[in-house]
């Protein structure tokens, strides 16, 4: 119809006849821009519906997920499991939580949703006080243009935000390169001059001394094996073999021995010493097995009660936990003694169970 009213020579027509068509014509147009708008009004509705859905069903799977960490957290705090996880173990598992908690809390911020989410208080999260002594490097921002608008010329700086955030610079591998330079007499009548080489704690050896302690300390304060060790640093492109850190290990072993030997010698001077022991499994190379042994810590600790000696542990290792043990590593003390109730350290010859 439209079409037909719109192929028609108006002027052709009568008066009354022409103003007939022409309200006709209006109202076919009127009526067919309803239509389009209705149309494209069903798209938008049916697009909103389809993003509806499919963010429900993001929602239900966060939430089943959240759902999965608390009824976790249930049983790690009070379910039957918790009794024989150690304090490791437990602590692992919270970690582990609160990484995927953290995980679905990010997924969810990224869902947009249609209508607004309703405004939320501030977290009261604790993101931790940086200390002063870190080194800070500033950047500075500045806008595009400081030029004021109205035309009077550059803006004045009225103030600033700052915000602090932390960085970790992961540990780099350097080269220490050491030149020695030789110097000769030109006319060939005396000697070459030239410094001697620097003394290092393993001669003619690739670690430096920080990178000895690095290692130490890696194993020995942080848990970190050898062989985890040695995969960190082959990303670094370094082939370090376990076997090599257990040398370098064995050699800081044999250097640190007067050290400790001083410190326990420090320690047993004290007038007030706690001791105790505990079983420590041990390889037994030849049976495919561990065996039993025991470390013994004799520690002192002064401040609870005033005292100005600083605090120091020894740990000692024996086969055994007889009062021989006891006998012969403190040998040299005489003071109070702080220990549980067992008789070895009472009977210094009773070999114990």
């Amino acid at each position: 119809m439209p079409d037909a009213l719109e192929s028609l020579d108006l002027d052709a027509l009568p008066a009354e006849v022409r103003a007939v068509v022409l309200a006709a014509r209006k109202e076919a147009f009127g009526v067919s821009l309803l239509n389009s708008n209705l149309t494209s009004r069903n798209c938008a509705l049916e697009e909103s519906n389809a993003a509806l859905a499919t963010q429900n069903v993001e929602l239900e799977a966060i939430n089943a997920r959240l759902e999965h960490f608390v009824k976790e957290l249930h049983q790690l705090v009070y379910g039957k499991r918790s009794e024989k996880l150690s304090p490791d173990e437990r602590q692992l598992a919270f970690e582990d939580l609160e990484v995927a908690t953290a995980e679905a809390e990010a997924q969810s911020e990224t869902i947009e949703m249609t209508k607004p989410r309703k405004k939320r208080k501030p977290a009261q999260r604790n993101l931790g006080n940086l200390p002063d002594h870190l080194e800070r490097i500033e950047q500075v921002i500045e806008p595009d243009s400081i030029t004021c608008p109205c035309g009077c010329g550059e803006m004045v700086r009225i103030g600033e935000d700052r915000t602090e955030r932390l960085d970790i610079v992961p540990a780099q591998a350097r080269v220490i390169v050491t030149i020695r330079p030789k110097y000769a007499c030109p006319n060939k009548d005396a000697g070459v001059a030239q410094a001697p080489a620097p003394v290092h704690l393993i001669e003619g050896g690739l670690p430096t001394e920080g990178t000895l302690a690095q290692v130490a300390v890696s194993k020995y304060a942080d848990h970190c094996p050898l062989f985890r060790q040695a995969q960190i640093y082959a990303r670094s492109g370094l082939d370090l073999h376990r076997s090599t850190l257990a040398g370098w290990m064995g050699r800081i072993s044999f250097h640190l021995a007067p050290v400790v030997d001083h410190l326990f010698k420090d320690i047993k001077s004290s007038s007030k010493l706690f001791a105790d022991e505990t079983r420590c499994p041990v390889l037994d190379p030849g049976r495919g097995r561990t065996k039993t042994g025991y470390l013994w810590a004799i520690a002192r600790d002064e401040r609870p009660f005033g005292g100005t000696a600083p605090p120091g542990v020894v740990f000692c290792y024996a086969d055994g936990r007889g009062g021989k043990h006891a006998t012969e590593f403190l040998t040299g003390f005489s003071g109070t003694l702080q220990v549980d109730g067992y008789t070895g350290y009472n009977c210094p010859d009773q070999t114990g169970p």
